[in-house]
């Protein structure tokens, strides 16, 4: 039997009026949904995070996840447990108080830049990369407290380091692929994976096309990189994300209208292409029929960031 899926980042359209519905296209499992990057205010996420929270409040296919006990009850229960994370410090709105405030509202990861610098670090994109800065040191700090998980993803190398230097809890690299396996701007180096695995956290191998390779979002191109991650960091600090985007046009939209926050390497391949989540929940059987042991799918399919909810929400 194949493990549930705990899903570490998947995106709705950054719209209030977004239909959350589609994300049962998943099997009961946990997915954690985007409510804002760079472009949304604080009052974007709010209004974002009151919809989205709402709709799936009223589903009985779903439920908002509270705790990691929870998340296990409402599988069991054959729903989907819900969390939601942010891809920018930007919607916090310059405030360290704003953390547990979206804690509370279920947000349960954040990473501290989109690409480029912001107040808080270097993103993945920028020529120079300082790292975090103080504020960003003392944001991590704060999401320690508040029971937030840190997310290296988008971020620069040393911003990226910096938060496993500073953090005193595991923290992810939510939604990332492996530069030595693809050497794409948004993938990570061997030293983050290392790094990250030694908080404790988990490396989330990704679905998206331009991450996996020359836009391949295929199990097979997936397998790869998993393969390449529990080889470098060991089986116990791996795990899986589509970062789906279940309105595709909604976001290439995005693309044109804030090229500042993305570069050539997000078009050179051709339009983006993402696994879907059908394809996605195909994952397990085919890394059983490669020879993988039921535990150690059961792990990057779902134990490992289970493991990091335990210890940090």
């Amino acid at each position: 039997m194949v493990s549930w899926v705990w899903d570490q980042h998947t995106c709705l359209p950054l719209d209030p009026d977004a239909d959350v519905a589609p994300l049962t296209r998943y099997r009961p499992g946990y997915l954690s949904v985007n409510v804002g990057y760079t472009p949304q205010s604080k009052a974007d996420s709010l209004a974002l995070l009151a919809s989205f929270r709402a709709q799936v409040a009223a589903d009985p296919r779903m439920e908002l996840a509270t705790d990691p006990a929870g998340v296990e009850r409402a599988v069991s229960a054959g729903r989907i447990a819900v969390a939601f994370d942010l891809e920018d410090s930007g919607p916090l709105g310059g405030s360290l108080d704003s953390v547990r405030e979206f804690v509370e509202l279920g947000v349960r990861t954040l990473l501290p830049s989109y690409n480029h610098t912001n107040a808080a670090g270097c993103g993945c994109l920028d020529a120079v990369d300082t790292g975090l800065t103080a504020w960003g040191r003392d944001l991590v700090r704060a999401m320690n407290a508040a029971g937030m998980v840190p997310d290296g993803s988008h971020c620069s190398a040393r911003t990226g380091l910096d938060m496993c230097a500073v953090s005193t809890k595991p923290v992810v690299y939510s939604h990332s692929c492996l530069k030595s396996v693809w050497d794409h701007p948004r993938n990570i180096t061997d030293d983050q994976a290392r790094a990250c695995a030694e908080t404790g956290g988990v490396v989330g191998i990704t679905g998206v096309g331009i991450f996996l390779g020359p836009n391949t979002p295929t199990v097979e191109a997936m397998i790869r990189h998993l393969e390449a991650a529990v080889e470098l960091v060991g089986i116990d600090h791996v795990g899986v994300s589509t970062d789906f985007s279940f309105d595709a046009a909604d976001f290439l939209r995005e693309v044109e209208a804030n090229p500042e926050l993305f570069d050539a390497s997000y078009t050179r391949w051709g339009t983006i292409r993402w696994m879907p989540p059908e394809e996605f929940l195909t994952l397990g059987p085919a890394l059983l029929v490669r020879g993988w042991s039921p535990a150690d799918v059961t792990a990057v399919l779902s134990g490992n960031f289970l493991r990091v909810a335990r210890e940090s929400w």
